[in-house]
């Protein structure tokens, strides 16, 4: 309120109204500034979300479970490159990445406009199958890209929400039919086809290992094979879904325009939905809410055990933040524990009014990935101990301490290169500067390095992996990445998953199809993935580093030694790093005149002098001490 502007003329103005006017304006304040104390303090995030390890799952490259429900050229209609008529096949899942295929030669494209057309059949049966690999791994919840009905291979360009791809499914033909008899904009009408069935399966099957699953929403917009976008192509302004989308003409001869939408960034096969000041408008959003209790809650009995965990929500940016409230209190009204995160890409600023208890309970953590991948991957350019330790805080709180609990703390994505491709490249573009810079971490970019990671650079991701497991905020791991996958942006992360079972080519080709010098070895790596079970298995063993305070202890520039505690009034874990190529002998100050085993290498003994730790630390290392009290 500006004062000058709202009081009366001076000389009208007597001296009691004028205090009773500052005393409004200062009560106002102070209530506006304990209204925002006390909402940072309401602990909104479920407590599950801030003690699991993640792990994301792209389906069309995990695991293809049933060979009966490939893709064929038809299912893939309406996706980009949009060619329907060169040959096609389901690629071999074990081939070489950028080695073109004898089909995909013959329509004489390059490289980059084949790997759109590729499908390798990942479905729902396959990661079924392989639910006791996650659990074995240590996993606590499951994400997965998007699952609903789609022409392309990462699923983005939704045909419908309200139903499970049917090539994810054991019947695509028969659901395909059963799907064409609906009405789709009445939920009373909808069926369930055999492949919502099948990830009905997938949700209990988690549920029974004790696990969480979220899904992917993009409800931002659809893809040009929706039923609602189809509809208004055909009938133009006459269409029943005329108000859904986002119209800038239509199709009039007299007037001479055709007819043109907006699409997401100017991308035509997702057409946006119409939005208001209150976000979606009231159509779609009506969609988007019946689908989201279908999912939830599939019985409609009230019960949301046989339903996902929560969502997360593609590009929610993009979409206005009323829309967001109102559909929180739905999503909360079904599972006051179901959790909400969301892709926003963009500053700590940026993120903050998502994050204030009605919207969502977090956001893919990539100010996580961009300060520790300033520290810990760049060397010429890196940050030193002392500015990681002070950028550290300043993420750490900036939200609600129940949002730093629950943020997904990743190092890779479907949208990002493979963490061992980042560490490979290091030094040459930063990563936070993600608009910039995407396009240089593509394979397409001759300056950046395909090339399979050598030891030294899985060392240094293991010292990244020491951090991400003791650190405030769930882990969270992109599918193989734990046994050693690698790859350049996308298209390149999304290279079907490897497996101890199957025997697969080794990379050859360079993206520019020249032959590599020597061939890269395509298979898991088993040590990478001992090192990952047991960093995921001391994190699960040790709940004191999902919820336990954070502590700097020790931060020294020359020696790049990082030292920290996790602790509650039970227990306390200490973490040293040395983020350097040389060994070092640290003198650390403690609390307690006791010795402390190091959990991480053998449950090594630390001597320890009164109130004093001193002991040697490997070169790009690390040591995980741990002395339980009050027992």
């Amino acid at each position: 309120m500006d004062l000058n502007k709202n009081i009366l003329p001076t000389a009208l103005i007597t001296k009691s109204i004028l205090i009773i006017t500052l005393l409004f304006y200062m009560n106002n304040i102070t209530t506006k500034a304990q209204t925002e104390t006390q909402q940072s303090n309401i602990d909104f995030v479920p407590q599950w979300a801030k003690e699991v390890v993640w792990y994301q799952i792209f389906p069309e490259r995990f695991c293809n479970g049933d060979t009966k429900n490939d893709p064929t050229l038809e299912s893939i209609k309406g996706s980009w490159p949009h060619d329907s008529k060169s040959d096609w096949q389901v690629h071999p899942w074990t081939s070489d990445w950028y080695e073109l295929q004898p089909y995909e030669k013959i329509n004489g494209k390059d490289i980059w406009y084949n790997l759109q057309r590729r499908r390798y059949g990942g479905d729902l049966q396959g990661i079924i199958n392989k639910l006791d690999y996650i659990k074995d791994l240590g996993i606590g919840a499951i994400y997965l890209n998007p699952v609903f009905e789609a022409p392309s291979l990462h699923k983005y360009d939704g045909a419908t929400y309200h139903h499970i791809d049917p090539n994810f499914g054991p019947d695509p033909d028969g659901d395909r039919k059963l799907i064409q008899l609906e009405i789709p904009d009445d939920p009373s009408n909808w069926v369930w086809t055999e492949a919502d069935k099948l990830f009905l399966k997938l949700v209990n099957e988690v549920h029974k290992r004790g696990m969480k699953i979220i899904i992917d929403g993009v409800f931002n917009h659809m893809g040009i094979n929706s039923w609602a976008f189809k509809d208004v192509q055909l009938n133009q302004q006459n269409s029943k879904y005329k108000d859904w989308f986002s119209i800038k003409s239509w199709d009039n001869k007299n007037k001479g325009t055709k007819f043109e939408y907006e699409g997401w960034f100017g991308v035509k096969e997702l057409p946006e939905l119409r939005e208001d000041e209150d976000g979606i408008v009231a159509e779609p959003k009506k969609y988007i809410f019946d689908i989201t209790k279908r999912w939830m809650d599939p019985n409609n009995d009230g019960n949301s055990d046989d339903g996902i965990d929560g969502w997360r929500l593609d590009v929610a940016f993009c979409v206005k933040h009323p829309f967001w409230k109102d559909w929180r209190k739905v999503v909360k009204s079904v599972n006051p524990e179901a959790y909400l995160t969301a892709e926003i890409i963009d500053s700590v600023a940026a993120n903050k009014p998502y994050l204030v208890g009605d919207e969502f309970d977090a956001v893919m953590n990539y100010n996580f990935l961009f300060l520790t991948a300033e520290y810990f991957i760049d060397e010429k350019t890196a940050i030193s101990t002392s500015e990681f330790d002070k950028k550290l805080a300043e993420l750490r709180n900036a939200y609600s301490e129940c949002v730093s609990y629950g943020m997904q703390n990743l190092y890779g994505s479907h949208d990002t290169q493979r963490i061992l491709s980042h560490i490979v490249n290091k030094d040459k573009y930063k990563i936070r500067n993600w608009g910039t810079n995407f396009d240089k971490f593509k394979g397409s970019n001759l300056e950046y390095n395909t090339r399979k990671p050598k030891q030294e650079e899985i060392e240094k991701l293991k010292l990244m992996l020491i951090f991400q497991m003791t650190y405030v905020g769930a882990p969270y791991i992109y599918y193989g990445d734990e046994v050693g996958m690698w790859g350049a942006n996308d298209p390149c992360p999304r290279k079907p998953m490897l497996w101890s079972d199957l025997v697969y080519e080794n990379e050859k080709f360079n993206p520019d199809q020249s032959l590599k010098t020597v061939e890269d070895e395509n298979k898991i790596n088993p040590d990478l993935f001992e090192f990952y079970k047991k960093l995921i298995r001391i994190r699960n063993d040790n709940k004191v580093l999902s919820t336990g305070n954070f502590r700097t202890l020790l931060v020294d520039d020359k020696k790049g030694i990082y030292a920290y505690a996790r602790e509650n009034e039970n227990k306390q874990i200490i973490v040293i790093i040395n983020n350097s190529k040389n060994p070092a002998t640290i003198n650390l100050d403690v609390d307690h005149n006791e010795y402390y085993t190091d959990i991480l290498n053998q449950n090594e003994f630390i001597s320890s002098e009164p109130k004093k730790i001193e002991c040697k630390i490997a070169a790009m290392s690390g040591r995980i001490l741990t002395k339980d009290y009050f027992k």
